[in-house]
């Protein structure tokens, strides 16, 4: 099974279960707490690259992934709030800081595709130019009896 299935899938159904919750239960999220919501769902976006990027490089935990998607939204939501009791955005400096890390991510998976596809393009080539250039074989011509 591919190691980035889980990050991609947890992706989707998060999606899936906020919209359901939104458009089934007329449920909607005060225009107060749009901040921290925000900075969670980066942090989310964050970790869920990030899980990606570890699958990529063989490096992806299950455990840590669910843990730090966990931990992360929590923790970038709670220091959004925690800015607005003492009178500084931190979610400015969250947005910026896990908007950063997003696009790295998103950067370095896009260049490994990029890369993969590179080198499977030029071995192909390779092969084609090393057929080609294999000698043609001779016609045997028999000599005529006389």
């Amino acid at each position: 099974m591919k190691t980035w299935l889980l990050p991609v899938l947890s992706l989707c159904a998060g999606f899936a279960l906020g919209y359901a919750l939104l458009t089934r239960l007329n449920w909607y999220v005060p225009a107060e707490y749009a901040p921290y919501l925000s900075v969670a769902a980066l942090a989310g976006l964050d970790t869920i690259f990030g899980g990606i990027r570890a699958g990529i490089e063989g490096r992806f935990q299950n455990d840590i992934f669910a843990s730090g998607f966990l931990l992360n939204t929590l923790l970038a939501a709670g220091l959004a709030w925690l800015g607005d009791r003492i009178g500084v955005s931190l979610a400015l400096v969250a947005v910026i800081a896990l908007g950063s890390r997003v696009f790295l991510n998103l950067s370095l998976i896009r260049r490994y595709y990029l890369n993969k596809l590179a080198l499977a393009r030029s071995r192909q080539q390779e092969e084609v130019t090393s057929v080609s250039s294999l000698p043609a074989p001779a016609l045997s011509q028999k000599p005529e009896l006389q």
